[in-house]
């Protein structure tokens, strides 16, 4: 600590431990009697008999020296990973966050895995403290209950803040939008039922926020987040309309908002213009209606296309089969007819020996992507008058002896399911 009580600069990069040298480095030692509290708090009581944490060289702790040789602890992580990383584990009973984690003023990191399990409590409202050094919170899977705290908002240089996974309720709060570096917000699967605007974060690069009890329509704000690359907001009662202000997210890789019932609603017809980073996009379980949007056979770069489970009517766009780069489609349980827009090129016979008749079996291909699996497989069953012409039709698709119509085949179970051969 330097004469004016801000923290002393720290140089180097982090250590996980160190030898005694003709310096006489050594852990400051109020952070070390802090560490002795924070471990004990964990049920990890041997870590007291360590003389100096800094030297103890267990997996979880990282130091650093400040430029008098005085080592500062930067990172605490708890909880099994896996069995190559092991941090500390916590006792699942009686464990707590200790408040001595405020007397580490140089703490960067700090992550808590599987803690308080069995002793469920709030999200301590004294991290905010930690607000002008900590810059990773992560609170995975530790059973804390109650809202997120405002407090967390002075964390204002934050880059990553995890709470993944718990029992928190109640709105997400507005003073989250303070944290303008934060990269990454994953709040995910919890009880959360209020969405907040987050517009003002223009760094985030990930939100995932699935698995939760958010309620209203997608806000708006959303469009200034310039650099975002995934956004997860399934599995919520998120409803419409559908907000346009997502075809503004020019970064976005990512987008998934499937199993939100967003009743009665249409996606505008551009409502993914402009989007040439987008690569996956599931919009399953829904219950959008009217056309399937021009707009998405537009976009150069998808990969996995999932629109099954909805109301979507029509045909299918002609422009879908511009769509080089799709290695997944699902559009099985809509009332789409008409035909399928996919060339000659794209199709290919395969032996179908256990059918009776030896009938042949048409399955769609894009370019090097092969064996189109469907729910019930996409098979188009070929016989004589059932050829595939340039562009298959469902009056084309046989099954059994008899050729379907359009009139009797609506896509209520086709899903296009491409995968490498």
């Amino acid at each position: 600590m330097s004469d004016s009580g801000a923290p002393s600069a720290l140089v180097d990069g982090p250590q996980t431990g160190f030898s005694m040298n003709k310096n006489g480095a050594r852990t400051e030692p109020r952070e070390q009697q802090a560490v002795y509290d924070i471990m004990r708090a964990t049920g990890n009581d041997w870590a007291t008999d360590i003389p100096d944490v800094c030297r103890g060289r267990w997996h979880g702790i990282e130091c650093m020296p400040d430029k008098d040789n005085v080592y500062h602890v930067v990172s605490l992580m708890f909880g099994a990973l896996s069995d190559d990383t092991a941090f500390p584990t916590c006792d699942p009973v009686r464990s707590y966050i200790s408040h001595s984690i405020t007397k580490l003023p140089h703490i960067r990191t700090l992550f808590f895995y599987r803690c308080f399990s069995y002793n469920p409590q709030p999200i301590p409202a004294f991290l905010g403290q930690l607000g002008p050094i900590l810059q990773t919170l992560v609170l995975r899977e530790n059973g804390h209950v109650g809202p997120i705290p405002s407090e967390l908002g002075n964390l204002t240089r934050l880059k990553v803040l995890d709470l993944h996974k718990n029992n928190l309720n109640g709105s997400i709060p507005i003073s989250l939008g303070r944290i303008t570096g934060l990269r990454s917000l994953d709040l995910s699967s919890n009880k959360l039922t209020v969405p907040s605007s987050l517009g003002t974060c223009h760094s985030l690069i990930k939100i995932d926020f699935s698995h939760n009890r958010l309620t209203g329509p997608i806000l708006d704000s959303i469009d200034g987040l310039k650099e975002l690359t995934l956004m997860d907001l399934s599995y919520n009662r998120l409803s419409g309309p559908f907000p346009i202000s997502i075809k503004n997210l020019n970064s976005l890789q990512a987008l998934i908002l499937k199993g939100n019932p967003m009743i009665s609603t249409t996606i505008p017809i551009d409502g993914f213009d402009g989007m040439a980073n987008l690569m996956i996009l599931i919009l399953s379980n829904m219950n959008l209606q009217g056309p399937i949007p021009e707009s998405l056979g537009k976009l150069p770069n998808i990969r996995v296309l999932h629109l099954d489970g909805n109301y979507f009517n029509g045909s299918i766009p002609l422009n879908f089969k511009d769509l080089k780069h799709l290695s997944e489609l699902r559009l099985n349980d809509n009332q789409l007819n008409g035909p399928l827009p996919f060339g000659r090129e794209m199709v290919r016979v395969a032996s179908t020996a256990n059918r009776a008749g030896g009938s042949k079996v048409w399955e769609v291909k894009f370019g090097m992507h092969t064996n189109c699996l469907l729910r019930r497989k996409l098979l188009i069953y070929g016989e004589k008058g059932c050829m595939p012409d340039c562009d298959i039709g469902l009056d084309k698709i046989h099954s059994g002896v008899t050729c379907l119509t359009t009139s009797s085949l609506v896509f209520s179970s086709l899903c296009i399911h491409v995968t490498y051969a």
